[in-house]
C-alpha cells in the first residue's frame, strides 16, 4: 500500500511543482524582477527611497482604483467610469472648498457623490440588465461633463497644508506615499473578502456561473450592484488623493486613467470574461507598470525619444492590455498539454490525481 501510494504521490507533487511554474502570477515575478534588474543597471539610484516614493506616488491612486475593478471583473462586469469619477469627486470638493464649507464637508460630499455615481451604474447594470460596458461608457462622458459644468475651465488650489502633504510627503520611517499605503490596507482586506469569506467565493460564482450561482441563492444581481456602488466610493477616495497630490482641482483630473486601471487588472491575471483575478497577480502587475513608467521618464534618451515618452507609456500599456488577453490562453493550452502527458493512467481503484486541478480556479489564469 505504501508503494502505491508514493507511486500516485509522485505524479501529483509534480503536476503541483508545473501548476505553480506555469501560474501568471509566476510569470509576474519573473518579469517584475527583470524590470527591476534592467532599471537598477540604467538608473542612477533607481531602488533608491526617493525613486520608490515616486513610484508609489505615481501609482497609489491608479491601484485605489484597480481593487473595486477588479471585483467587478471577476463577476463578469467591467466599470470604465472609474477616472471620470476620481475627476468629479475632486471637482465637488474643490467647489465645495472654494465656497467656504471647509475641506472636511468638502470631503464627506464628495465621497457620497461617488456612492451616488457607483449607484447608478450598479442600478443600470443590475436592475435592468444593461450591459456594463456601454452603461459606464455612457456614465464616464456623463461624469465628466458634469465636472466640466461645476468647475468650468478653471483651477481651484488654496487647500489646507495638512491636506496637500498627504500627497507629496512619504509615510515617516519609510518610502512608502500615502496613496500607495492606502492601497495595500485596501489590497489586504479586499484579499481577505475574496479568500476567507463566502462573499468572495459568491462573488467567483458571480462571474463563473451566474444562472448556476443564482440558483444556489446567491443574489447575484445585489453582489454587482453594491460592488459598483464601492467602485464609486472607492475612486471617490482616489480622487481627494489625487486632487491632495497636485494641491489643485481640474475638470479633466484622471484623463484616460480608465485604460491603466483596466490594464493592470487584466495584465494581473483576471478573466475579462468573469471568474478569475487575484489580489496578487494585481498588486505584480501594479509594481511592473508603475516601475516600467519611472523608468520611462527616467532613462537618458535623445531628443526625439524624451518628445514622445507620455505616448510611449501609452504604447506600453496598451501593449500590456493586448497581451493580457492574447497570452493567458495560450498558456492554459500548453498548462493542459502538460498535464494530459504528466498525468498516470487511470488504474482499477485508483482515482485520476489531476481531477480536481481540470476545474477552473480562482488562483490565477
Amino acid at each position: 500500500m505504501s508503494n502505491q501510494a508514493t507511486e500516485l504521490a509522485a505524479p501529483q507533487r509534480l503536476n503541483s511543482l508545473r501548476r505553480g511554474l506555469f501560474r501568471w502570477e509566476s510569470g509576474l515575478v519573473i518579469v517584475l524582477l527583470a524590470v527591476i534588474v534592467f532599471g537598477a543597471g540604467e538608473v542612477p539610484d533607481f531602488l533608491g527611497s526617493t525613486n520608490l516614493f515616486h513610484v508609489g506616488l505615481n501609482s497609489g491612486e491608479i491601484g485605489i482604483m484597480a481593487l473595486p475593478m477588479l471585483l467587478i471583473i471577476i463577476t463578469g462586469e467591467i466599470d470604465l467610469s472609474v477616472a471620470s469619477m476620481l475627476g468629479l469627486s475632486g471637482a465637488v470638493a474643490g467647489v465645495m472648498f472654494e465656497a467656504g464649507t471647509g475641506i472636511w464637508p468638502a470631503i464627506l460630499v464628495a465621497l457620497a457623490v461617488g456612492a451616488a455615481g457607483g449607484f447608478l451604474n450598479g442600478f443600470l447594470v443590475a436592475r435592468f440588465g444593461l450591459p456594463s460596458i456601454a452603461v459606464t461608457i455612457g456614465t464616464l462622458g456623463l461624469f465628466r461633463g458634469i465636472a466640466l459644468i461645476i468647475l468650468a475651465p478653471r483651477t481651484v488650489t488654496g487647500f489646507p497644508t495638512w491636506f496637500t502633504s498627504i500627497g507629496t510627503t512619504p509615510v515617516p520611517g519609510t518610502p512608502l506615499s500615502v496613496s500607495i499605503l492606502i492601497f495595500f490596507i485596501l489590497a489586504i482586506l479586499t484579499a481577505v473578502v475574496l479568500q476567507r469569506t463566502g462573499l468572495g467565493r459568491a462573488i467567483y460564482a458571480s462571474g463563473l456561473q451566474p444562472e448556476a450561482a443564482e440558483f444556489a441563492g446567491i443574489r447575484v444581481r445585489r453582489i454587482k450592484l453594491w460592488l459598483f456602488v464601492l467602485s464609486g466610493v472607492v475612486c471617490a477616495l482616489a480622487g481627494l488623493l489625487f486632487t491632495a497630490k497636485n494641491a489643485s482641482v481640474t475638470y479633466n483630473a484622471g484623463t484616460g486613467l480608465e485604460l491603466t486601471v483596466v490594464a493592470i487588472v487584466l495584465f494581473g491575471g483576471a478573466s475579462i470574461f468573469g471568474g478569475r483575478g487575484t489580489i496578487v497577480g494585481l498588486v505584480l502587475s501594479l509594481a511592473v507598470i508603475g516601475f516600467v513608467q519611472q523608468e520611462i521618464t527616467q532613462l537618458p534618451a535623445s531628443a526625439t525619444i524624451q518628445g514622445i515618452k507620455p505616448q510611449l507609456q501609452q504604447i506600453i500599456v496598451g501593449a500590456l492590455l493586448v497581451l493580457s488577453v492574447i497570452v493567458p490562453g495560450r498558456g492554459a493550452a500548453l498548462r493542459r498539454l502538460l498535464r494530459r502527458a504528466g498525468s498516470p493512467k487511470r488504474t482499477a481503484g485508483a482515482q485520476n490525481p489531476d481531477v480536481h486541478t481540470s476545474e477552473v480556479t480562482t488562483s490565477g489564469r
